[in-house]
């Protein structure tokens, strides 16, 4: 019988938000859910050809420890506070090196620039697939990068002239990829969202409809095109939740811009599991999404997974899973104007205004959007990863 096709991820896998964390570990400090690849996780963890290591490094673990679910095994590594993007990675280059000697993994998988990772898989002597994220060359073009953004954004041009294999979301993601790095082989794989958001059981609010908002409360997010859109249709009733963290000096910009009773009609909410923002999924009218720039925003797939209706800027590969007249509208990144008449159309429309969406097209979203064919695709990824590796291994 062969042996598992043995591969490691690094270098930020959601470890806090497991369930059942060892007491070591229970406690830290909540990151990014990266709900994705927890997916993609999952659905890895019932294929017996597969050996799975993650490999995580973070300054706030008490101390380095390992533990293992199943086919996986957790590799939590302790690192000096605020040392890693100040050594341009290389500190976790290191790290992630040695404990890779004792895993001598098949193949590695980088996900994402954020954290430098795309950068460390150029590093090591290992076929690598990089998986972009955002896409942070992009997002720099559209809007203000703060400091770490932008070495991570230098970074990722440099890492992407010399990887080999790259998979990324979108039709968009591929097209912008291909055009700036034509020596790249690219895969699109699609990040799926968890199957319980198409399990939803919908029963919308209508009396007040209820919007929905999930992301931080932020200038990149759209916050403010948000609220000035909402200001302007005041004489519509309804009511908004925005679930994720805010920005104190933001909001207190905007209510200066804004009129006081829209801020009595919205409730911010954060911390939320993924149970708690699907129930509040199954409970919105239609969701909200204003990005400036996103590559393949994660609360845009699962309501539109999840049948929930989406009002969102026409940017990145939102257009991929949202479409006009069958589960929502598009406006354009940053125009207040835009935005406000495509709020106004879902509220008047017969059946956006009602939580509903063509059955057709959450069908075939469904479909495109599923956990299983995020894994087969990844699968087949790592066969053509190891097939194109130049390093001679």
């Amino acid at each position: 019988m062969n042996k598992p096709l043995k591969v490691a991820w690094f270098s930020h896998f959601p470890i806090e938000w497991l369930p059942d964390l060892p007491p070591e570990l229970q406690g830290i400090p909540r990151m990014h859910p990266a709900t994705w690849q927890r997916v993609l996780w999952e659905e890895f963890a019932a294929w017996p050809n597969l050996e799975l290591h993650m490999v995580a490094l973070r300054g706030a673990f008490p101390r380095s420890h390992t533990f293992s679910r199943g086919n996986t095994t957790f590799h939590c590594i302790r690192t000096p506070p605020g040392s890693r993007s100040a050594t341009l990675y290389w500190l976790d280059t290191l790290l992630v090196r040695r404990e890779l000697s004792r895993i001598q993994p098949d193949l590695v998988q980088a996900w994402g620039s954020e954290y430098g990772s795309t950068a460390v898989a150029g590093r090591l002597p290992y076929p690598a697939l990089v998986t972009m994220q955002g896409i942070l060359t992009w997002y720099g073009s559209v809007f203000p990068l703060n400091r770490h953004m932008k070495l991570s954004r230098w970074l990722e041009d440099r890492s992407l002239r010399r990887a080999d294999v790259v998979t990324c979301e979108s039709s968009f993601g591929k097209k912008y990829l291909s055009e700036r790095y034509p020596g790249l082989k690219l895969l699109q794989v699609e990040h799926a969202p968890h199957p319980r958001f198409s399990a939803i059981q919908r029963t919308p609010q209508l009396a007040p409809p209820r919007i929905l908002c999930v992301g931080s409360f932020l200038y990149w997010k759209g916050a403010d095109i948000v609220m000035k859109s909402l200001d302007r249709l005041r004489e519509f009733e309804f009511e908004l939740v925005w679930v994720g963290a805010k920005s104190q000096e933001l909001e207190n910009q905007l209510r200066n811009e804004t009129s006081a009773e829209i801020w009595n009609r919205i409730r911010f909410k954060h911390d939320l599991t993924p149970s708690e923002v699907a129930d509040e999924l199954s409970r919105a009218t239609f969701l909200l999404h204003a990005s400036r720039a996103d590559n393949s925003p994660n609360s845009v797939k699962e309501a539109v997974v999840a049948g929930v209706p989406v009002v969102a800027t026409r940017t990145g590969g939102i257009p991929d899973y949202v479409t006009t007249g069958g589960n929502g509208f598009l406006f354009e990144s940053g125009n207040v104007e835009d935005c406000t008449a495509r709020i106004r159309e879902a509220l008047n429309n017969a059946n956006f205004s009602r939580g509903i969406v063509a059955q057709e097209t959450l069908r075939e979203m469904r479909s495109y959007l599923s956990a299983k064919t995020m894994a087969e695709k990844f699968f087949a990824a790592y066969q053509v990863a190891l097939r194109q590796d130049r390093r001679g291994m």
